[in-house]
């Protein structure tokens, strides 16, 4: 049953009335609780915006209060709790404390029956709207804020790209014609004296900054030279990769272990795959000499469910947890003539491959993952 809205009103009044009465037992016992961050630079107006909130309320008993009144607070305090860059959720807390307070005080009044379930509903009803305007606007700004920076990384990493395409067009030009003829010789040296030391280092090496010079072509194209595919036998290219490494490995003092499956071939282009392992090799022969003792890598390659599972693992420190989301993007790296271009490529060339790169790391175990899809018919 509704009320008379004259009684209604004199009910209103009698109640704004009562809660004025008591307004300074009200407010510092709500003050008394509100959760209030030191560093907040707005803190004396979330005290000042609980008063007007009151003062809304009061004028929300009466019926003379529009959704705009509301909503311009609730942006007000939205927009302060961004500038503060407080928690929304602190913001929510305080609000219902100042309810469960001003409702404890309208309890003890002396209105009872219907026309208390009335007023508290209403009370209710005004909270609910004004925590909705602040929330809802805080999100807004919030995702705002999120899209601008987002759009200035994505200019910033776009701009890198540019200036390192120009710079990479020069740089290929001035190194790759005398590197292919260094390679050459050394394959003639090869093919003249067999036995001849250090001919293999010598070719990891060629190999190696003939990577890093495609390593800036790839980044800067944002994309990655057709080859021909060739059938390659896994275990015997990591077997290869090992032995070019041997020297690294034991001026390193790292001990190997590996679990090779003899029979698993893919079709993939052999150099490019063969730097990916060598990046990632690398990679760990550097995390393990930050210990002192007991390095260890370990590298196993298996099938499973159709796809080909390589599985370098190095029980050097483990990848710090605000960058683990990092190491694959381009320009980011941990080392200190590092480019941060190596696991960015590494991870384009197996995709390309229709694979997949990813890792773990915890404390025991850092774990590179390269997955690629198994070639069936010469596999047995």
């Amino acid at each position: 049953m509704s009320l008379n809205p004259s009684l209604q009103n004199c009910i209103s009044l009698t109640l704004i009335e009562f809660l004025e009465n008591h307004e300074p037992e009200f407010l510092t016992l709500w003050q008394e609780q509100i959760i209030l961050e030191q560093n907040d630079i707005h803190k004396e107006k979330v005290k000042e915006n609980g008063y007007f909130m009151y003062v809304l309320i009061k004028k929300t008993l009466l019926d003379t209060i529009s959704d705009t009144e509301v909503q311009k607070l609730a942006y007000k305090v939205a927009q302060e709790r961004v500038d503060a860059n407080i928690n929304i959720g602190d913001f929510v807390y305080n609000v219902n404390i100042g309810r469960s307070i001003l409702i404890t005080f309208v309890l003890k009044s002396d209105i009872t029956g219907e026309p208390l379930n009335s007023i508290i509903n209403k009370i209710n009803a005004q909270f609910d709207r004004f925590c909705y305007f602040a929330v809802t606007r805080y999100t807004e700004i919030k995702n705002a804020e999120l899209e601008e920076k987002n759009v200035f990384i994505n200019q910033s990493h776009n701009d890198k790209l540019t200036i390192l395409g120009q710079m990479s067009s020069s740089f290929v030009h001035e190194f790759r014609n005398p590197l292919t003829s260094i390679i050459g010789f050394n394959k003639i040296l090869r093919t003249e004296y067999p036995n001849l030391k250090y001919l293999d280092i010598i070719e990891l090496e060629l190999d190696q900054l003939k990577f890093r010079i495609t390593q800036f072509l790839h980044t800067s194209k944002m994309s990655l030279v057709d080859q021909p595919k060739e059938q390659v036998k896994v275990s015997q290219l990591l077997e290869t990769i090992l032995e070019l490494l041997y020297p690294s490995i034991i001026d390193s003092d790292v001990q190997i272990t590996t679990e090779f499956d003899d029979c698993i071939f893919i079709n993939a282009h052999k150099d490019e795959l063969k730097q990916v392992f060598l990046n990632v090799l690398f990679n760990s022969i550097d995390a393990v000499q930050q210990r002192n003792a007991s390095r260890k890598i370990y590298i196993k390659c298996y099938e499973k469910e159709d796809q080909v599972i390589i599985e370098v693992a190095n029980n050097g420190p483990m990848i710090p947890v605000n960058v683990q989301e990092t190491i694959f993007e381009p320009f980011y790296t941990t080392k200190e003539l590092g480019t941060g271009i190596g696991l960015f490529v590494c991870k384009k060339i197996i995709e390309k491959h229709s694979g997949n790169l990813t890792y773990y790391s915890d404390e025991s175990l850092t774990t590179f993952y390269i997955q690629l899809p198994l070639n069936t018919s010469l596999s047995t």
